[in-house]
């Protein structure tokens, strides 16, 4: 997999090999200089930028992602992080004690930590699920999670895409489920826009939070807030403001309420269109599906230079555009520098309940040498006994490509 042309569009320093998008995401050039526009216009006047013109902008935006997300724009609020989104709604939750979030134990740890901040103060309980690893089927997946409902379970919090340990979960069915119980359904897909395919109208979350600022490749602090409609009036915003008993309320309390925020700069959020036409000029699912199949093919070789085994079978339905490998680490931040300070190589060492995951992004600018320079830097690694631990080799005879 090679793409010089997109190569180039991208402002990532050439001498870092760069696998870990999954974090921050990397601004594409045309919706970097997007942005800057954005600023400038601001600057050139920001009383009208701030009050009129740049109002007008959002709305357009908004109407792009929904498009996009195939859901209605009016369901949208543009955030400045997955994070501040989900403490939009676990603040207004209203929980009451004896009441329980169902999880999973795999969730990215800020959303734990507000779930567990919200549930204390309310005196309701925060249930992270264990989920069975390796993963051997979906339908396995949806059996361990709903062994943590209750009569008790008010809402259930379920992340698409996981961060440290990277799996496709099967949100769509477990949305489903739940519906049929009357449960509200919160996904977090920080991961999902611009990663693989979305469509809110299909998935049917009552609640969806997302980042523009990962996968779609806009600039930081640029997400969103999807809610129902006839659930919108539930969530106020972390921030009272002038769109609270606004002297101009428009058509919906739910825009007024998030979008008035006062003085912030919300330049990121007006890319999302240039984003979205970046992605179209270059074919984005073909380049989506070309990452994904390097992702696939160099996985097993790093579990094998580990002696490790793979968290699920090696396919789409588990696996987008990252590969989380579990190593054994007493240091896992002192590996990530040494990968960084003593190789060039940027990826994150994630650990998550006493397991440690290496995890690599793979996306436009990538290329199989990229992956060849960490695998070498790991085999260096290990021969000179540094950081890592070896562990018998497991039956890898299971998995499936």
């Amino acid at each position: 997999m090679e793409f010089p042309a997109l190569k180039s569009q991208f402002l990532l320093n050439p001498d870092i090999t760069y696998l870990n998008f999954g974090s921050f995401g990397a601004c594409a050039k045309p919706v970097f200089e997007d942005y800057q526009r954005w600023q400038r216009e601001l600057e050139s006047e920001p009383v009208q930028f701030m009050t009129v013109t740049g109002l007008n902008y959002l709305q357009k935006s908004r109407e792009a992602l929904g498009e996009y997300i195939h859901c209605s724009p009016e369901d949208l609020v543009f955030v400045t992080n997955p994070s501040y989104g989900v403490n939009i709604i676990a603040k207004s939750l209203d929980l009451k004690p004896g009441d329980e979030i169902l999880s999973t134990d795999i969730e990215y740890g800020a959303c734990d930590r507000t779930w567990r901040y919200y549930c204390r103060k309310a005196g309701a309980k925060y249930v992270r699920q264990p989920i069975t690893l390796p993963v051997v089927s979906k339908e396995k997946i949806i059996e361990d999670f709903f062994k943590g409902l209750s009569d008790r379970t008010r809402a259930i919090f379920l992340s698409q895409i996981t961060s440290s340990t990277a799996l496709r979960l099967p949100a769509e069915e477990i949305c489903a489920l739940s519906r049929e119980k009357g449960i509200l359904t919160i996904v977090d897909g920080a991961h999902v826009p611009g990663h693989i395919p979305l469509d809110l109208s299909t998935l049917q979350a009552d609640i969806f939070i997302g980042a523009c600022h990962k996968w779609m490749m806009t600039p930081k602090s640029s997400s969103f807030l999807y809610v129902k409609n006839e659930l919108q009036d539930l969530f106020d915003p972390l921030l009272i403001s002038w769109g609270y008993e606004s002297a101009s309320p428009s058509h919906s309390r739910f825009q007024d309420y998030h979008q008035g925020q006062g003085t912030r700069d919300f330049s990121a959020f007006l890319t999302v269109p240039r984003s979205i036409q970046f992605m179209k000029e270059n074919d984005w699912p073909s380049v989506a599906a070309a990452c994904r199949k390097v992702v696939r093919e160099n996985a097993m070789r790093f579990c094998n230079l580990l002696h490790t085994a793979p968290l699920c079978p090696l396919t789409d339905q588990f696996l987008g555009q990252m590969f989380s490998i579990p190593v054994k680490t007493k240091n896992p931040e002192q590996l990530k520098s040494y990968l960084f300070d003593q190789y060039r190589i940027e990826v994150p060492v994630m650990p998550q309940d006493g397991r440690i995951y290496i995890r690599y992004s793979i996306n436009a600018f990538n290329t199989q040498q990229d992956l060849d320079r960490l695998y070498d830097a790991l085999k260096d690694i290990l021969n000179k006994g540094l950081f890592l631990e070896l562990e018998r080799k497991p039956d890898l005879e299971h998995v499936q490509g």
